[in-house]
This record gives C-alpha cells, sequence and structure tokens, in this order.
C-alpha cells in the first residue's frame, strides 16, 4: 500500500531541498526521521515536516505501522519563480529569480519476511 504526501510552493531551492532528500531516499522512516532532526540545513525542516504528514496519512487513512514504513520515492521539482530585479551599473537592471519546490513523498509499507520455518508451517497447512 502506497502512501503520498505533497508539500508544494515551499520558499526554497529544489537544489538545495534534493541535497537533503537524496540522504534519506530508500531509508525507514525511523532512520530518515533521526536523519533530517539532526540534519543542520535549512531545507531539513520542511522536508521532515511533510515525512511526519505522509505517516500520518499512513496511520489514519490505511491503519499502517509506522516501524514498517519506508520511502519508497521522494522528489522535489521545480515550482514557480518569483521575479524580482536589482539595479546594476549604467541604468540596467537584472532579473533575480526566487524559486520554489513542490516536494512529493511516497511511503511504502515493507514486506514481511519469513523465516524457513514459517514457511514450512505455512505449506503445512
Amino acid at each position: 500500500m502506497e502512501v503520498k504526501a505533497f508539500a508544494r510552493y515551499i520558499r526554497m531551492t529544489p537544489r538545495k531541498v534534493r541535497l537533503i532528500i537524496d540522504m534519506i531516499r530508500g531509508k525507514r522512516v525511523l532512520e530518515a526521521e533521526t536523519i533530517l532532526k539532526f540534519t543542520p540545513r535549512l531545507a531539513a525542516k520542511p522536508v521532515l515536516k511533510l515525512l511526519n504528514s505522509a505517516v500520518a496519512n499512513g496511520k489514519n487513512n490505511f491503519k499502517l505501522d509506522e516501524a514498517n514504513l519506508f520511502i519508497k520515492k521522494i522528489t522535489a521539482d521545480q515550482g514557480p519563480a518569483l521575479k524580482r530585479f536589482r539595479p546594476r551599473a549604467f541604468g540596467r537592471a537584472a532579473m533575480i529569480k526566487k524559486r520554489m519546490s513542490h516536494i512529493t513523498i511516497i511511503l511504502e509499507e515493507m514486506a514481511t519476511k519469513l523465516t524457513k520455518q514459517e514457511k514450512k508451517k505455512e505449506t503445512k497447512n
């Protein structure tokens, strides 16, 4: 079962957010939370908030256990850019783009691995 959560129009460039999400991609939820809590970058805060939102979606909507969830897919895409102008030499103006991010996270439940003894018991029944 897949659980999705989205954070849109985050006032941070996708390039900075991707540095953070690359550290937690494919990890278990509890391990990812620990990494994000102790990461000194500012982009870790909205990513942690999004991860907690996705976990809450899984618990409340699908009755999933937090310990069995892992990050299947996480992306940071370009959102709209605010365009600002700065004065430059000789009366010119230079454009400054203040970029935004759209972050998407997909969590999935880990498949439980059965031991050889448990498999034998299941085949007997």
